[in-house]
């Protein structure tokens, strides 16, 4: 395809397991732009915050965690299916972010308004150096408004349950689909109907439902539009 100008900003939004991280990041390789999920910036604070034994409903002593560690978030080291690495203060916790009680959590921890100031202002930052793919649930509506092409992706929430448990089963982990579905409908809840940078698609965004589609066929799509 043809070589799109570095300073093309591409959003993708939507709730988990729709897909986005995986095509966001075919979509980064194939027009050699940043891959940058900025969901793992609100994982890397709720994990933070656990593990320093604070309160997620303490909303001061959370945003105080946002706003004084360090997130990166750099080029895969590991061959075990990570698509980068999350480091919080240098620590590798890529893996740890993904637990139950992160996803118990983080939609909690996102609502805060202190969180998420320390946060867009970061994503904001690399966005604006242009040439990257960002990800998340208010890239196109709050972080990059100013964004060149906003796609929003969608997929049933059982779809979305079936997918998550297949991911994390294959990694070996012990999980009960039903837990999942419950856990996934209680987020997407929580993550539409908070006032604050709610779940939704930017007017100007183009939606896609992903349920019955391949990775390559909504890849195909993206591409398409950005040409």
């Amino acid at each position: 395809m043809d070589i799109m100008p570095d300073l093309m900003v591409i959003a993708i939004d939507g709730p988990a397991a729709a897909g986005k991280t995986t095509i966001a990041q075919l979509i980064a390789e194939r027009v050699g732009f940043l891959f940058f999920d900025t969901g793992v910036m609100y994982r890397a604070v709720t994990y933070a915050a656990l593990r320093e034994e604070i309160a997620i409903e303490d909303e001061a002593k959370v945003t105080a965690v946002a706003e004084e560690i360090n997130i990166d978030v750099q080029s895969p080291t590991q061959t075990d299916g990570r698509a980068y690495d999350v480091l919080l203060n240098g620590q590798d916790v890529t893996w740890e972010i993904r637990s139950d009680a992160i996803d118990q959590h983080v939609s909690q921890v996102s609502m805060y308004r202190g969180v998420r100031n320390a946060m867009t202002l970061k994503q904001r930052e690399i966005g604006l150096r242009g040439g990257v793919v960002m990800v998340g649930r208010d890239i196109g509506t709050v972080v990059l408004p100013e964004a060149d092409l906003k796609i929003f992706l969608e997929a049933t929430v059982e779809e979305r349950a079936r997918r998550r448990y297949k991911e994390r089963a294959g990694r070996g982990e012990a999980v009960v689909l039903e837990d999942i579905l419950r856990s996934m409908m209680a987020r997407d809840e929580t993550d539409t109907n908070r006032e604050l940078a709610p779940l939704i698609a930017h007017q100007d965004a183009v939606t896609i439902d992903t349920t019955t589609m391949s990775i390559n066929e909504v890849v195909e799509v993206i591409l398409q539009l950005i040409n």
